[in-house]
């Protein structure tokens, strides 16, 4: 039987990794630099930590695991001939694999409560798992990396966050990078003017995919869900907002004059894009986008997402504010925000626009030929004082052919061959080759590591 991977996963090689590496690298320089601190929480959660958190399509994606043991034993036969698999999961399946980093880093909170100093911020970078369809940019299994801050509902920190996501990208070599930025206030408050808040979840997730499937589409899927004629009548004049951010959000005013809810969720955007606009951002690009929902039910606030330009790609980043959502484990009125990096979409968009030229190389710098036992000892002394320095060095494991040992240093793009046989060894020098350019020369150990260090 051929071997195989699951799809919607990927194995990586030493030249990816490297890549990959860099992005986590630059991400957490910018986390910590920013005063984040890191945890990280088990791959699988119980189920009822999860479930019921993101919504029905959510819900949906999370993988489960099976009970351990002979767990059909255990099945009343009325309700397995039933097949009813909603019922049957809760009995076979207590675990589940994480959705996302959220929900978990809420129990983190909860739990640990008498021992966080509030307001507390942490990074966390692990993979999460979802059942869905696997295309270009989605997988079964990636990394998220996330950023999020609980404890505070002053909105200086959406500020830092759009700030921390313009760091991040401009670092990447990601140029004019848009950050998307809504609140779910002003969502509340356009289902509330135009009677539809008894129906807020199957709106905003149907506003969530105008990107992917239009107005008409988007139009489709709220009458699906029973959303009125008189209702999409009244959402019609926000498909038409123009102009600056600010000249939207005036012409939001007075679309939301008769809604507390929603004018309040205008007056924080306000504040947000004014203070970033004063600050100022490096090379990416603010945009309100009022038809942001990002279809999670936890934000309650501020709503943020990242596209990458000159792309065709979904979103690279998203995230938001979650006001109560700690309070699903009984620790009421910690609000907190936070954003998520999406790896896996960042690395692809890279490749795509080949910003990955300067990525350092996580292969060896020089292999040693081995030409026998006594050769071998004399490279290994300056194997270790090689490495000593921080220089990445191997030795070819035995005596093989020249013609062989050279053909692995090429195949493995190793820029520095080091050849010592008895007449280096006699004269205490190493004959250090170039492989890129074929130059060669004779030096002395404290040479040799000059050379290769510069």
């Amino acid at each position: 039987m051929k071997p195989s991977i699951p799809k919607g996963t990927r194995d990586f090689s030493s030249a990816e990794l490297a890549k990959r590496n860099y992005i986590f690298d630059t991400i957490k320089r910018s986390f910590q630099l920013y005063g984040f601190e890191p945890i990280e929480t088990p791959s699988f959660e119980n189920s009822s930590t999860l479930m019921g958190k993101y919504g029905e399509e959510g819900d949906r994606l999370i993988f489960k695991i099976l009970n351990s043991g002979d767990f059909l034993r255990k099945i009343d036969d009325t309700l397995y001939q039933k097949k009813d698999a909603t019922k049957l999961t809760s009995r076979i399946s207590e675990k589940a694999l994480r959705y996302d980093l959220t929900v978990p880093f809420a129990r983190y909170v909860v739990q640990r409560q008498n021992e966080i100093s509030f307001p507390f911020k942490r990074y966390q970078i692990q993979p999460v798992w979802r059942a869905d369809r696997p295309q270009k940019g989605r997988f079964r299994e990636f990394y998220q990396c996330d950023a999020d801050v609980v404890g505070s509902d002053s909105l200086w920190q959406e500020v830092e966050f759009v700030q921390l996501y313009d760091a991040v990208f401009n670092n990447l070599g990601l140029k004019d990078t848009v950050i998307k930025l809504n609140n779910r206030k002003i969502l509340s408050g356009i289902a509330e003017i135009i009677g539809a808040k008894d129906k807020l979840i199957d709106f905003t997730v149907a506003l969530d995919k105008l990107d992917k499937i239009g107005v008409e589409g988007v139009l489709k899927e709220m009458r699906s869900k029973e959303i009125s004629e008189e209702a999409l009548n009244r959402l019609m004049p926000l498909f038409d907002l123009k102009g600056s951010n600010g000249e939207q959000l005036d012409s939001l005013k007075d679309l939301l004059a008769e809604s507390e809810e929603g004018l309040k969720g205008v007056e924080e955007l306000s504040f947000v894009i004014d203070q970033v606009e004063q600050l100022g951002l490096e090379s990416s690009v603010l945009e309100l986008d009022l038809t942001l929902a990002r279809g999670l039910n936890y934000y309650t606030g501020a709503i943020f997402e990242v596209k990458a330009s000159g792309v065709e790609m979904g979103s690279i980043g998203g995230g938001g504010r979650y006001d109560d959502l700690t309070g699903i484990f009984g620790l009421k009125g910690i609000s907190g925000v936070g954003i998520s990096f999406g790896l896996d979409r960042i690395y692809l968009v890279m490749e795509e626009l080949g910003l990955f030229s300067n990525t350092p190389k996580s292969g060896p710098q020089v292999l040693f030929i081995n030409f026998g036992t006594e050769e071998a000892a004399y490279a290994m002394q300056a194997l270790k004082a090689l490495r000593n320095k921080g220089i990445r060095a191997e030795m070819y494991p035995s005596s093989a052919k020249l013609k062989k040992q050279m053909n692995y240093a090429n195949n493995k793009s190793i820029p520095f061959v080091i050849l010592a046989g008895q007449e280096e060894m006699a004269e205490k020098v190493y004959k250090l080759k170039n492989m890129t350019t074929g130059d060669q020369s004779s030096c002395n150990l404290n040479d040799l590591i000059r050379l290769i260090s510069s």
